[in-house]
């Protein structure tokens, strides 16, 4: 708890460095950028190397894409039945399915199960959560949005240069036995940067201003992301008898608030930017109450 109110801290120092403009106005860009190309490669490179190869891991890749697919079928319908717009229906699609499980993920579970417990984070994160995006979210964004659609092979093309898959990719290949120690440490300091850089970030790019005409469907999505999607990842990980520490990461991971990346595509494609942007900075607020919950009933239960 104590390390989720130093996030928090960070988060609320980003946001006064936002409103007195201490910073250049591409400050998050450029910190999110800094934490693509260097911390997250760097971190992945430290820790998958420790994962053994296992059918345990399996749950970490399945349960995201089930989550996803109970996503797809409640938005449909709750849009029928309330009447959403077709950008408002393209946000929740994009938006509950995915969390910030790398950005504010790894930080996380590392604060609440501990650094070894990143690898499994690593997992969910670059097989579920990454080809998520590089998947459904650029399909609805086709769907929704204006602009040509995405072809197969630009799909391929931005999954095989994003830095931290490449970096997966490699960690799995290679390994890090053939580090030499200055690299190594190396990797460690850009590692340890992650969790200050992502905060201050997120401080920064938090707008908490409400539109009246969105607030159904901002209660809505932040009902679905932060309450019914994590309660799913419980169950289904005790249907098919998921053990601790899967079990926990499993259920943190797929209740992180909605990924911030996520939103800025949305936004780009012109899909209700100001419930994109309220979804995120809410979200990161109540996940302050709801992410120490569900990390207390998976430890009680797992």
């Amino acid at each position: 708890m104590a390390a989720y109110g130093t996030i928090l801290l960070l988060i609320a120092l980003g946001r006064l460095f936002a409103a007195g403009r201490v910073l250049p106005d591409n400050a998050a860009d450029t910190l999110n950028r800094v934490v693509i190309v260097l911390c997250l490669p760097a971190l992945i490179f430290i820790h998958v190397p420790t994962l053994e190869p296992s059918w345990d891991l399996l749950p970490l890749v399945f349960i995201p894409w089930l989550l996803l697919a109970l996503t797809v079928a409640i938005v449909l319908l709750a849009s029928r039945a309330f009447g959403f717009s077709r950008p408002v229906t393209a946000v929740l699609l994009v938006l509950i399915p995915l969390g910030n499980t790398s950005f504010l993920g790894f930080p996380l579970i590392e604060a609440l199960l501990g650094a070894d417990k990143v690898r499994y984070a690593v997992v969910y994160d670059q097989f579920g959560s990454f080809l998520i995006v590089c998947t459904h979210v650029l399909f609805v964004l086709a769907w929704y949005g204006e602009g040509p659609s995405p072809t197969a092979g630009t799909i391929a093309r931005r999954i095989a240069t994003f830095p931290p898959f490449a970096a997966l990719v490699g960690a799995l290949l290679l390994g890090n036995a053939w580090f030499p120690d200055w690299l190594m440490t190396l990797a460690e300091a850009f590692a340890d940067m992650l969790l200050p850089l992502v905060t201050l970030a997120v401080g920064l790019q938090l707008k908490l201003k409400l539109v009246p005409e969105y607030r159904w469907p901002l209660a809505f999505g932040l009902a679905g992301k932060l309450v019914l999607l994590p309660a799913a990842a419980l169950l289904i990980s005790l249907l098919v008898g998921v053990d601790s520490p899967i079990l926990d990461v499993a259920v943190l991971e797929s209740g992180m608030p909605p990924m911030i990346t996520a939103a800025a595509l949305a936004s780009s494609a012109r899909l209700a930017p100001p419930l994109a942007s309220a979804m995120v900075a809410w979200g990161v607020l109540f996940s302050a109450a709801t992410v120490p919950f569900w990390h207390w009933l998976a430890s009680s239960i797992g």
